[in-house]
This record gives structure tokens, C-alpha cells and sequence, in this order.
């Protein structure tokens, strides 16, 4: 019997949560239609093997000084280079782009606020308990800047917004999330990089050329990166590190007053040279981190472990037949699952048939692999058969946090 979208989601959410074992009885891709997964509870020794596992993993590379914050420090250019970009770009705007589109994202609840520095001593209806001591933090998109011309919710800067309690009161402030990406349009004074909400049809393929340019000419510095640290938090080896897929980790520092300050990226020691996911999964148990990242060439995806002492270890490459968009994935007790949605990344598409640069495939299916979640490649990856569909998170977002301060 064909399974609907939320028997697929639902079927996500129990590997997701359940300590169990998928059986191993068929090397090949097996059919939810034709066959029900077979499950075997695992064992307390197989429990326990994992937890040992985990433990030797952790004394092999000891305090795991790979997760150092690097200092972000662009170095754009001004100049009549960059003067003669801005104008083929206005250019380009004008006789291509349809201005009378509205900007959604950009209004009502979702229009850019300031940033606020720590304001004390807010009106509580109530009664805060004096025991309660720490900050709720959340992050979202907050452009700084208006765009040029298109605009995705994506598109936004990081913002997050922090409410610290500490002896019966509370302090709100909002911070920018200072990026690479946010530091060089500071220095502009205005939007210089490619937005997501650009990528369609041909003015798409023109947008990105002239980010190209900028790029090429030095006008911009993507050394650091050009991602907005808009979509998630997670706190993992003593940082509270916000995310967005397209980059790597900014870490943030709380501070006493309940203000918020980027203290720059991780690289972890240079072995993280692709994206990371805004939602990474850290095990309540082991400490670790667990974490993969898409990209438009081979590997399409890459699967990394990170331990609870932030040493990140050697990436394994995850084969998918075609660039796809894959927000999220899942860990269980045992197993990583990657989904891989008919979501593709389309570029030639765009600029033929007018499309966003994404685009969903309504003929193809969809799969879950299954994969140890400390294996050392994908030999032993097992991909499962689903109906068409996508899903974009398994689970809550991550978007906000509670730290104790």
C-alpha cells in the first residue's frame, strides 16, 4: 500500500528516536511498498559497545584543540572597480528585474528591526523566580541592508535576539551575527552579495556573474565564507555557535550583562572545508556532534563526526546521484539517516524555463540511507525507497536556545 507524506515523516521521526537496529539480512535498496523494515531491538552489549566506541574515539585525540575560533577579517576593495560593477549591475536591475514585485519578507512581521544593546530592567507581569539565572536566545534572518532587487527569507542577516533573567529581572538585547558577508557591506555601506531571491531565469545567471566579478576582481573577500548565520543555534564544547548551511560555525560569546558578541568561526583545525548544516545533532550522552554538508559538485554530501571535545573527524563522502537540497537529517543511538528528496539544484533550468534555481521533481522518488553513524565510508549504507516527497526538518528547528549563563 502506498505510504503518504506524513507516514514518511513519521517514519523518519521513529528512526530518529527509536535505540534500535535495521536488519542487514538484503545488501540491496529495499521498497516501502513491497517490504516492512525489519527491526531488532539492540541489545545492552550492543549499547554498550557504541558507548565504549564512542569513549575510544574521544582518548584518541584527547582535548581536541581543532575547534579554535579564527578571528573573520575580510579585506574588500573600494575603488573604480568596484564602481564600474555597481553600475552594470543597475544596469542589469533595470531593464531585467520587475521592481514592482513585492517584498514580502521585507514587511509587516517580517520587516529588518535595529539592533538593541542590553536594556535593563524590563517590565515583568508576574514574578520571576530569583533562582532563575541564564538567557534564551534565538536567531533569525534581519537584513541590514535593502536589496538591490529580489529577496528571499533566506537572504537575511543573522540576528539574535537574547533575554537574560538573572535575580528577578530581565535584560533584552539583539545582536548581528558579524559575518564575513555582514563586515564587507558594512564597509560598502550596502548590498553587495548575490541574494537567493536573484536566482531565477536569466537575470538569475546575471546576478551571479556579477558576484563572480566581485569575487574575482577582489572587490569582495570570500576567504571567510559568505553565509549569513541566519537559521540556527546549537551549543556544542562549550560554544554557542550560530548557523546557516552555506558556511561554516560563527560562535557567539554571552557575556555577563546578557550582550552577545561574534567571536569569529570554526574550521576545526581546516578539516571542515565544505558547508555544515545549520542543524547538526549533538548526543546527549557521548558529547558529540554529529554533522554533514551539501554542495553543488561531487561529494553532493558529506558526512562528519565531531567529538565532544571538538576534534572533527575525517569527512565521509555521501553518493547521491544528483545535487539536491538536503536540509536535515536524523541520528539515532546506532545510525545517521540521509535524506535524499527529489529537491534539486537545477541551474540550467533556471535560466531556460524561467525556474527558481531549485526545483522539485514530482516524477522521481524519494530515499532514506541508513549508515552506521562511526563508519569510516559508505560501503555499509543502506538506502530505503520512498513516495515522492520532501521534507525539510525531522524534527523542532534549532533556532533557539536556553543558556546558562
Amino acid at each position: 500500500m502506498p505510504l503518504d507524506v506524513n507516514t514518511c515523516r513519521n517514519l523518519l521521526q521513529q528512526l530518529a528516536t527509536a535505540p534500535r537496529q535495521i536488519s542487514r539480512r538484503d545488501p540491496h535498496t529495499h521498497s516501502l511498498e513491497s517490504q516492512t523494515l525489519d527491526y531488532v531491538v539492540a541489545t545492552e552489549r550492543d549499547r554498550e559497545r557504541e558507548r565504549e566506541m564512542a569513549k575510544d574515539k574521544t582518548a584518541e585525540y584527547g582535548n581536541g584543540a581543532g575547534d579554535e575560533v579564527i578571528e573573520v577579517n575580510p579585506k574588500p576593495q573600494k575603488g573604480l572597480t568596484s564602481k564600474v560593477i555597481d553600475f552594470v549591475e543597475k544596469l542589469v536591475v533595470k531593464f531585467m528585474y520587475d521592481s514592482s514585485q513585492p517584498h514580502h519578507y521585507l514587511a509587516g512581521n517580517f520587516a529588518p528591526v535595529h539592533e538593541t544593546p542590553p536594556t535593563k530592567d524590563l517590565h515583568v507581569i508576574g514574578h520571576l523566580p530569583e533562582c532563575l539565572n541564564g538567557e534564551f536566545v534565538r536567531v533569525g534572518p534581519n537584513p541590514k541592508f535593502g536589496p538591490v532587487a529580489g529577496y528571499h527569507w533566506f537572504d537575511g542577516d543573522g540576528m539574535i535576539h537574547g533575554l537574560r533573567i538573572k535575580d528577578g529581572k530581565a535584560t533584552y538585547v539583539s545582536r548581528y551575527v558579524k559575518t564575513s558577508r555582514l563586515k564587507q557591506e558594512e564597509f560598502f555601506g550596502g548590498s553587495k552579495f548575490m541574494k537567493i531571491g536573484d536566482l531565477k531565469g536569466i537575470f538569475g545567471l546575471l546576478m551571479v556573474n556579477m558576484q563572480m566579478l566581485r569575487t574575482k576582481l577582489k572587490v569582495l573577500d570570500v576567504t571567510y565564507g559568505y553565509g549569513t548565520g541566519n537559521t540556527a543555534l546549537i551549543y556544542h564544547h562549550g560554544k554557542l555557535l550560530a548557523l546557516s548551511e552555506a558556511d561554516k560555525p560563527y560562535a557567539i560569546k554571552v557575556l555577563e550583562d546578557g550582550d552577545l558578541q561574534t567571536l569569529g568561526f570554526l574550521d576545526y583545525d581546516k578539516r571542515l572545508k565544505h558547508s555544515f548544516t545549520a542543524h547538526p545533532k549533538v548526543d546527549p550522552y557521548t558529547g558529540e556532534m554529529f554533522t554533514f554538508g551539501y554542495a553543488h559538485e561531487p561529494p553532493y554530501i558529506t558526512y562528519r563526526v565531531i567529538s565532544k571535545d571538538g576534534f572533527m573527524h575525517d569527512p565521509v563522502p555521501i553518493t547521491v546521484p544528483a545535487p539536491i537540497m538536503m536540509h536535515d537529517f536524523a541520528i539515532t543511538e546506532n545510525y545517521a539517516i540521509f535524506m535524499d528528496l527529489p529537491l534539486y539544484f537545477r541551474p540550467k533550468e533556471m535560466v531556460k524555463e524561467s525556474k527558481f534555481i531549485f526545483s522539485f521533481d514530482e516524477t522521481k522518488k524519494a530515499r532514506f540511507g541508513v549508515l552506521h553513524r562511526y563508519a569510516k565510508n559508505e560501503a555499509q549504507i543502506r538506502w530505503f525507497e520512498l513516495p515522492n516527497c520532501f521534507i525539510f526538518h525531522n524534527g523542532a528547528p534549532t533556532s533557539f536556545l536556553i543558556i546558562n549563563v
